[in-house]
């Protein structure tokens, strides 16, 4: 039923206790043997002992037992590592700058220093990740404790992934900080309550947001097999999906994604409609995918026909609609039979919709980012191709000879565009002229 997903004996729970501590074997779910302290996974009795008399295992056994397990122990122990990571990241952006929730700039307790990765600009948005973290997780125990609904409950655990001033998603080491985050806080429930799975969702979103692509797909894959053994909607098998093909797309993996790709966008459309805003979401990924294998006019193709909805029914800022339209724009400069105008059309388009992701997602985020390194990359391919069609006119020759000639005259450049590096080739237009002055009358 899901065609294009890791076949099943590869979609077992890949989380830390599924594996053997010492060497690391897949264990699955039920394989090998367990510290009866602690549950540390083990394959055998040799790596238990090994574990025990080599690895220090003795003296952090009750370290883990009190930490409520070893994959409570693992979670606590990354969480720490990811607020580290981040709080130096952000540590010059937060110089002199305190916390809007507990208004200290060092955290009381953990001395942790602070964040911001979302889009407030100015004074707004520092916050210590504990801080954040608490203040969602107090919302969703409150949640739950009042048996909200469904629509209240998103709302509240949105905060686990997105700020309460601007409201956009944090992104890069805070986002997966306050995966960690959200990880270590549910992790201890079981695998059938809500709070969990989303917990694994955030995890895989924040391991993908600081780019750590191997260990955000082992968590995908962990999350697609829990949700297909407790029989989950079909919505939430498409969501995981479609998660699990960014997770593919980030390894390179680009015939594969394009498959779940489809399937996803398909089965949204057949769900949901196309104006929902999921569907029009999957439509921008799936033209992502055709992009970067370079079916260029298959992408534009699904976007003429899906842009105009999502202008209408999510509005021209919101980000779905933006990356829409870089992604059309990468369709048409990158296509080799595109026109000069095609080229131009292509530049404007990325010029407002980089100006529109700077003012609504801000100068630091991965999208305004992203679209600021496309634009130089389609206005060199502009420049090039605007001086080759006058230097065709100039020299009265035709557009095969030109590029036959200008093979042997051409500078290559390591651009990256929809956050894949790719090579572009811009001709060295002198010595282009130069052969092409060469020629033999006639050969023109």
């Amino acid at each position: 039923a899901w065609k294009g997903c890791p076949p099943s004996d590869l979609t077992t729970h890949k989380m830390i206790l599924t594996y053997c501590a010492v060497c690391a074997t897949d264990l699955g779910l039920t394989r090998g043997k367990k510290c009866g302290r602690c549950s540390t996974r083990y394959c055998g009795a040799a790596c238990q002992v090994q574990h025990w008399q080599e690895r220090g295992h003795d003296q952090l056994c009750k370290k883990i037992k009190r930490a409520g397990g070893a994959e409570q122990y693992y979670a606590n122990n990354k969480y720490s590592e990811a607020v580290a990571v981040a709080a130096e990241a952000c540590a010059e952006d937060t110089k002199g700058q305190t916390c809007y929730i507990c208004t200290q700039a060092l955290h009381w307790k953990t001395k942790e220093g602070l964040v911001r990765g979302c889009s407030c600009r100015g004074t707004a948005g520092f916050a210590h990740v504990s801080c954040l973290a608490e203040e969602a997780k107090i919302l969703w125990d409150e949640a739950e404790e009042n048996n909200l609904d469904g629509k209240a409950l998103q709302e509240r655990w949105n905060r686990w992934r997105a700020c309460s001033l601007c409201e956009q998603h944090y992104h890069g080491v805070v986002s997966c900080a306050l995966g960690w985050a959200c990880w270590k806080t549910y992790v201890g429930r079981p695998e059938t309550a809500v709070a969990r799975r989303l917990a694994m969702e955030n995890l895989g979103s924040g391991l993908s947001a600081a780019g750590h692509n191997g260990d955000a797909l082992s968590v995908r894959e962990a999350e697609f097999s829990m949700r297909r053994r407790i029989g989950e909607s079909e919505g939430s098998m498409l969501a995981v999906q479609g998660n699990l093909a960014g997770a593919y797309e980030a390894l390179g993996r680009l015939e594969e994604v394009l498959s779940m790709r489809r399937d996803v966008y398909s089965g949204w459309l057949r769900l949901k409609g196309e104006e929902h805003e999921t569907t029009l979401l999957e439509a921008s990924n799936l033209a992502c995918s055709l992009d970067r294998l370079e079916r260029f006019e298959e992408a534009r193709s699904l976007l003429r026909k899906t842009m105009p909805v999502a202008r209408r029914v999510l509005g021209e800022s919101d980000s779905t609609t933006l990356r829409m339209r870089w992604n059309y724009a990468v369709a048409l400069y990158r296509d080799p039979d595109a026109s000069l105008d095609d080229i131009r059309e292509a530049v404007e388009t990325i010029e407002e919709a980089e100006r529109a992701a700077r003012r609504v997602l801000g100068g630091g985020h991965p999208t305004a980012m992203g679209m600021e390194q496309s634009l130089r990359h389609a206005r060199a391919v502009l420049s090039d191709r605007a001086k080759k069609e006058k230097l065709m006119e100039e020299l009265d020759v035709t557009a095969e000879v030109f590029d036959k000639v200008a093979r042997f005259a051409t500078k290559t450049h390591r651009v990256s565009v929809l956050g894949t590096t790719v090579e572009a080739t811009y001709g060295d237009l002198e010595s282009t002229r130069k052969a092409l002055e060469a020629l033999p009358p006639g050969d023109a």
